[in-house]
């Protein structure tokens, strides 16, 4: 399997490079991100449990896709590639926000992101990508609130960070 390589940016979104990911994400270099977030027709929000075998975070819940896009690719089209690859989805997104954050992972990663938010609406059959996803469920906001504050460990670290910028921007 080639190397994954993200896109390294400025505070500005402006490319300054690219990078190895895992090389990436051990030195804890800014970088182009997004994030996926879907709801179906009543506002609850599509959660995906990632796969246990994923390079960090595996077995944890956050919302329905993120990623980083690929040289040459809008950040749009990557989130609907993502969507596609990891749930089987053929949906659109439209960017909401985008905003910085860095956080320590597991496995002595870190992420540091320009992250780009979509919201998108589906209804209809999930199919995911085993290798990517391990379940899926919608859940209403006050639960997930609720949930996200008696079991925080249950939910990877920036679904917590980048959920509080999605309640303002809901």
């Amino acid at each position: 399997m080639n190397e994954e390589f993200v896109i390294l940016v400025d505070e500005k979104d402006q490319q300054v490079g690219l990078m190895g990911k895992m090389e990436a994400h051990e030195k804890g270099l800014l970088h182009r991100a997004f994030s996926v977030f879907l709801f179906d027709l009543e506002g609850n929000f599509l959660l995906q449990r990632r796969a246990l075998s994923k390079y960090h975070s595996g077995g944890l819940w956050t919302n329905a896709c993120c990623s980083h896009p690929r040289e040459g690719e809008t950040t749009k089209e990557a989130a609907m590639r993502r969507v596609k690859e990891e749930l089987g989805l053929d949906v659109n997104v439209e960017e909401q926000f985008s905003f910085i954050y860095k956080s320590q992972l597991d496995k002595g990663l870190t992420e540091h992101e320009l992250d780009h938010v979509f919201f998108g609406t589906y209804e209809g059959h999930i199919n995911p990508n085993p290798d990517e996803v391990a379940e899926v469920k919608y859940v209403a906001l006050e639960d997930l609130i609720d949930d996200m504050k008696e079991n925080p460990n249950n939910y990877t670290e920036w679904f917590k960070i980048c959920f509080d910028e999605v309640l303002e921007n809901l």
